[in-house]
């Protein structure tokens, strides 16, 4: 059995990653990837390891939180660290080490492996963790998936029924040349009626975070959301006057909310339950407290037609600093 060996931070996992460990997987029956963090790294480790795991569920990912010596490329003195770092992670022999820094050499001659170099000058995948850190947006095609839904944007439609919620996330999405996300509680409706259990909430809840994370991974950097389980959890104040406590552990939120006004008229489309005047201006503080509660960003949007579009995009370039493309 070949056994290979790959160190790094992985902060952000890239293409030149993806590179480094596919040409690994394909001399090796068995690869090994540490993943090193510390405490104050601005992406936690433990949220790296769990991205490696994923990207590359046939390999061995570890993890060393750990304080750790300076990069070994530093000086002499750090490789004994180094060694019994590696030696703890990878008690077996190791045939190859993995790298594109020359550390690799060095890090292979001090555990009697072979080193092979992947991409060495950069000249496959001209990027580096510290560029992609410092402007993910200048280097969005180079992260890997799940690297995007960590950088991505997300703007989420808040409000009850009939404010015009779908019809403003396509066109925000449209502007910002964002991938939308659709609400799933509608067609869980659809199918099965508008007497949600609790239960029916979580499932409707879920299924839309799994949703939006899915458009975050294939994203440009932005996702407009026609709502997330925020909203849902306002359902089920609404509905049953009480939450399942999975609504108020789940902290996956947007970086901005637009809260839609009642400043438009109710229109029973046949899946709408809270239209009496008094239901929806409950329903409506009841939406504008979960925010508030949550203390997340948010802006209210109000007016009609068009109106009701430029006041979303006012709130967007407000909060992100973003002149968002002309309409058509």
């Amino acid at each position: 059995m070949k056994r290979g060996f790959i160190l790094g931070r992985f902060m952000p996992p890239h293409e030149g990653h993806r590179l480094l460990c596919e040409v690994a997987r394909a001399r090796v029956d068995r690869l090994t990837i540490l993943v090193c963090s510390l405490p104050d790294d601005p992406i936690p480790g433990a949220l790296r390891v769990r991205w490696m795991r994923a990207l590359f569920p046939d390999c061995r990912v570890l993890h060393h939180a750990a304080p750790v010596p300076p990069a070994p490329a530093d000086g002499p003195d750090v490789w004994p660290a180094w060694r019994e770092i590696v030696k703890t992670a990878h008690p077996e022999p190791i045939d190859y080490v993995f790298a594109s820094d020359a550390h690799g050499a060095r890090l292979a001659a001090d555990v009697g492996a072979v080193f092979h170099p992947v991409d060495p000058e950069r000249l496959v995948v001209p990027v580096s963790g510290t560029a992609l850190r410092a402007d993910p947006r200048a280097h969005w095609d180079w992260l890997s998936p799940p690297a995007r839904a960590h950088y991505a944007r997300r703007i989420c439609l808040h409000g009850p029924e009939s404010v015009g919620k779908t019809v403003l996330t396509a066109e925000l999405a449209a502007r910002l040349g964002a991938v939308q996300v659709p609400e799933f509680g509608r067609t869980w409706c659809d199918l099965y009626g508008t007497d949600c259990t609790m239960d029916d909430l979580l499932v409707i809840a879920k299924t839309q975070q799994a949703l939006a994370d899915a458009g975050a991974r294939r994203c440009n950097g932005w996702l407009v959301l026609d709502t997330d389980p925020l909203m849902t959890a306002v359902w089920a104040d609404m509905m049953h006057g009480r939450r399942d406590p999975w609504f108020d552990a789940w902290d996956e939120v947007a970086d901005l909310y637009l809260l839609l006004d009642i400043d438009l008229p109710f229109v029973d489309d046949g899946l709408r339950v809270f239209g009496a005047a008094d239901a929806r201006r409950r329903f409506f503080a009841l939406c504008r407290a979960a925010l508030e509660r949550r203390g997340v960003p948010w802006r209210l949007v109000r007016g009609t037609g068009a109106a009701r579009i430029e006041s979303a995009l006012a709130a967007v370039h407000d909060r992100f600093g973003l002149a968002p493309a002309p309409a058509g």
